[in-house]
């Protein structure tokens, strides 16, 4: 192979300042050393990450209860004889055939096999496999193993294409040979979970869902327990739909969806399925998700699942797909850029509609330096210049924050207005509203740091959307761990809410990379949130019952009531100086925080029962790192 051909084989990661180094004996010899450093490094980050000895054990208990768990999700998790024959036997409200769509090319007889078996295998018996196989005239095996199967089993249909249409042209095909109410798309080398089809039935009827899919894991080939990436999915998302096409495996739906939507299109081979979801989802009434592992996807050397570079095409072709969605859906033109995590994990662009007022409130008490240094970061680093600073004091004393403000009345775009009444967070802010122009608010802490110089667009284009509410940056501590990547109702010791990823270094990619892309969340902290003026007034602005915590939670809650989405986008970064060694306050603070606790959880208790959506029922509510529940 020419050195040019490795060039171009290389993953799209890959730093290639040391090309010139690899292979050399040096390097090989150096392989000791690097080994035993790299180990001490990561000894070292561990230490400094967990917070010490203690922490790594009880990390490393955590991960050690991980791995335990995890075989409960591959074959120890497929039905017993008892359970069987109660899934086989139920009868559901509704009558219904799923037609199972497997698109053949070239499929190695193992996978194929173990493909069939596992349809044949299903507790819910109501179902066709429709087969269309392209494969070449040196595969003539696989049409010779399906019609032993068809023969064997009439609810197989198999169909031979004289000629390889491409992945979507073979499904269109499939799709002419379906008859039944509902579809269920199929990977070639993959295996069900014997429950599938009748969990997704289960839905179907008890929920009215016309869309319906499940959580998935990956496998190493040919051993179905050696899981190595179990993906648990959020609800429904669409803003996480663009970015990434989380819902992959294994989705049914209506078949009368299809007529609004139409067939798969072979522009977009290689994320045919993305472009199909997304056209999918968009006509659908009413998507479900099964927080249950029920879809295997097989790893192996030429599957995508092992490296997207197998298929390098389909970066352009997923872009291309979620560009054109938003057009020909929304009418708008997106801006669809691969994020460092992974070729096809995107931030999507929203253009920003003219130039409105940002109004930012920003409370204070005190804190010269922290205040200081905030606004000066707003005004010399910021892009977006058409914005508003309400400062809202409150009960300062220091003569340094005085001195301070007088030198702010010089500026023009920061006015200081006086809040006199006892700290109330909630009130604070709702006082300084009174004072902005603007049609978009951005609450801001007073210790807040601005790092991205657009940080306003990236909140902006997300707040402009006449279906969002509320929109989050990313936090981090001066240390440059996460302070707020999104909030979790439930989470934490007091099960109220809780930020995800928390203290977690700034560079990591997250679970399932979800910390390089702008998703749908439950809630985002107000220290620094941005929300449309007719928004904030709509739902009657901060409850002022919660003085101190979790007003920014409930606020998020009563936005999402509304029928809002809440956002968190990584592409807006701050810092946030706030104590990460603090911990709870004492005595009559803590008392306070308790009780603001225990009214949130009153108030919002169907919430809480119900489950965050945006997270999932397999992950601990004790951890913010999208630990298993064991």
């Amino acid at each position: 192979m020419s050195k040019e051909h490795k060039q171009a084989d290389l993953p799209a990661h890959r730093d290639k300042r040391f090309d010139g180094v690899r292979g050399t004996w040096y390097w090989k010899a150096s392989k000791p050393l690097r080994v035993v450093v790299h180990f001490f490094l990561r000894i070292r980050n561990a230490y400094i990450h967990y917070g010490g000895l203690r922490g790594m054990y009880r990390r490393w208990k955590q991960k050690r209860g991980e791995a335990v768990k995890r075989v409960d999700f591959g074959t120890k998790s497929f039905p017993d004889a008892a359970r069987r024959k109660a899934e086989e036997e139920t009868v559901f409200s509704k009558d219904l055939k799923i037609s199972v769509l497997v698109p053949l090319y070239n499929t190695p007889e193992k996978f194929l096999r173990e493909m069939i078996d596992s349809v044949k295998a299903q507790t819910y018996r109501n179902w066709e496999l429709c087969l269309a196989d392209g494969s070449d005239e040196k595969h003539g095996d696989v049409g010779r193993i399906c019609l032993e199967y068809q023969k064997e089993d009439r609810r197989i249909r198999y169909q031979k294409i004289e000629k390889n249409l491409g992945i979507s042209g073979n499904t269109n095909v499939c799709f002419s040979m379906a008859t039944g109410d509902f579809i269920g798309l199929f990977d070639h080398d993959d295996v069900m979970h014997p429950s599938l089809l009748y969990e997704c039935m289960k839905v179907i009827c008890e929920k009215d869902a016309d869309y319906v899919y499940t959580d998935e894991a990956t496998f190493t080939s040919p051993n179905l327990d050696d899981l190595i990436v179990l993906h648990f999915k959020p609800d429904y998302s669409p803003d996480n739909l663009r970015a990434n096409n989380y819902i992959c495996h294994f989705s049914v739906f209506d078949e009368k969806l299809l007529k609004r939507s139409g067939l798969f299109r072979p522009e977009y081979d290689g994320s045919q399925d993305h472009d199909m979801i997304l056209r999918l989802t968009e006509e659908a009434e009413n998507v479900q998700h099964i927080p249950k592992i029920l879809y295997y996807w097989r790893s192996h050397p030429a599957s995508v699942a092992a490296d997207i570079n197998a298929k390098t095409y389909a970066i352009d072709a997923a872009k291309r797909a979620v560009h054109d969605h938003m057009r020909d859906y929304y009418g708008i033109e997106v801006e669809v850029e691969s994020t460092r995590a992974f070729p096809t994990i995107f931030q999507v662009k929203y253009p920003i509609s003219g130039q409105p007022l940002v109004s930012i409130v920003i409370p204070n008490k005190d804190h010269t330096a922290d205040l200081k240094r905030c606004i000066e970061s707003i005004l010399n680093r910021s892009t977006w210049k058409h914005l508003e600073i309400i400062v809202v004091e409150n009960n300062s004393c220091e003569q340094s924050i005085r001195d301070y403000y007088r030198e702010l009345e010089q500026t023009s775009r920061v006015q200081v207005v006086t809040y006199e009444g006892e700290f109330n967070y909630s009130r604070i802010n709702n006082y300084g509203v009174t004072f902005t122009k603007g049609d978009y608010l951005l609450f801001l802490n007073n210790d807040t740091e601005v790092i991205t110089p657009d940080w306003i667009e990236q909140l902006l284009m997300y707040a402009q959307r006449e279906d969002v509410g509320a929109v989050g940056a990313k936090l981090y501590y001066a240390d440059n761990t996460i302070q707020h990547a999104g909030v979790v109702i439930g989470l934490g010791a007091h099960r109220s809410a809780g930020h995800t990823h928390y203290k977690m270094p700034k560079e990591h990619l997250g679970y399932m990379v979800r910390l390089c892309y702008a998703q749908d969340m439950t809630a985002v902290t107000a220290a620094c949130l941005m929300v449309k003026r007719s928004i904030y007034e709509e739902v009657g602005g901060l409850d002022e019952s919660f003085t101190i915590s979790l007003n920014d939670v409930d606020f998020c809650l009563k936005i999402r009531e509304k029928g809002y989405l809440n956002i968190f986008t990584p592409f807006a970064e701050l810092y946030h100086y706030e104590s990460k060694t603090r911990g709870l306050e004492e005595g009559e603070k803590l008392r306070r925080y308790e009780k603001e606790c225990a009214h949130f959880r009153e108030k919002w208790r169907a919430a809480l029962d119900a489950g965050d959506p945006y997270y999932n029922p397999n992950f601990s509510l004790d951890y913010s790192d999208f630990t298993l529940r064991f």
